[in-house]
């Protein structure tokens, strides 16, 4: 039986474990999918005792998704632009991918029905999240892409580096100059929401029908949710769909089967609800 795995420091939370056993009885897929912890100083030994043992591909959580870019001998380019991986696949050599940009993009498309394509779109945060959505955010087809981060300097870096992949105009700036602008769609990558905050925004940021997104979620709804309803949102939304899309896109790239991910969200949801 093949055998994968997620590898993190802490791992005992992640729903990683249950979204692929789902995914592998819905394909019909023989494989197994345990939860690594590996040690702050052993992430590349704790890889190459996987993969000396026969183990396919993993999964790679924080905090060690900068070390697993490092490790790998070839980069998609959506992992070589988000400088970070997410995603092993070993065969000949190791393939790093980074799929949770991809993810994010699957479910507001199928989940919220967002088509990015022509919106004007705000993205929260200038860090790790905010760098693994820009490229696959960017090939949706927006009509305006803005990056606004607490330093601007560190939205700006960010824009200036993205610009050269085409596409929609794209800008960085801080939180007070998005005074005066509104957008349709509004993604908050920051960690504000981690530990109960919301990002200082200035008022009527979103448009007539405007989604807010955040790409954190748990039992209670985050407080970056909430203060967007307040601001106008329309809709809101969490990130439990994320999680399972990136985790959909790893499976597809290691088992060559794209699965239904609508059921298992549910059964996620109803989970979460549950407690």
């Amino acid at each position: 039986m093949d055998r994968y795995a997620v590898v993190g420091n802490p791992i005992a939370h992640s729903k990683s474990p249950q979204i692929h056993a789902a995914f592998a009885a819905q394909t019909g897929q023989a494989l197994s999918y345990e939860a690594l912890l590996a040690p702050l100083d052993g992430f590349a030994a704790t890889v190459a005792e996987f993969r000396a043992a026969g183990g396919r591909g993993l999964n790679i959580t924080v905090p060690f998704k900068l070390e697993a870019h490092a490790l790998a001998d070839t980069l998609t380019p959506r992992a070589r632009a988000a400088g970070a991986v997410n995603t092993l696949a070993f065969a000949d050599g190791v393939l790093g991918d980074n799929t949770d940009g991809a993810g994010l993009v699957r479910d507001l498309c199928h989940h919220h029905g967002c088509n990015i394509a022509g919106l004007r779109v705000l993205l929260l945060g200038a860090g790790g999240a905010a760098r693994g959505a820009l490229l696959p955010l960017l090939q949706a087809g927006p009509a305006k892409l803005t990056i606004a981060n607490r330093s601007a300097d560190k939205a700006v870096a960010l824009a200036r580096e993205f610009a050269a992949a085409g596409g929609s105009p794209l800008d960085g700036c801080g939180f007070p100059s998005l005074a005066g602008r509104r957008y349709d769609l509004v993604i908050n990558a920051t960690a504000a929401s981690l530990s109960a905050e919301v990002p200082p925004l200035p008022p009527g940021l979103y448009s007539d029908g405007a989604l807010a997104y955040d790409m954190v979620y748990g039992k209670e709804e985050p407080p970056f949710m909430r203060a967007a309803r307040l601001d106008g949102a329309t809709r809101v939304a969490d990130g439990l769909g994320m999680l399972v899309e990136q985790a959909a896109e790893s499976f597809a790239l290691w088992r060559g089967v794209q699965p239904d991910t609508g059921p298992v969200l549910a059964g996620l949801r109803r989970a979460l609800a549950a407690g």
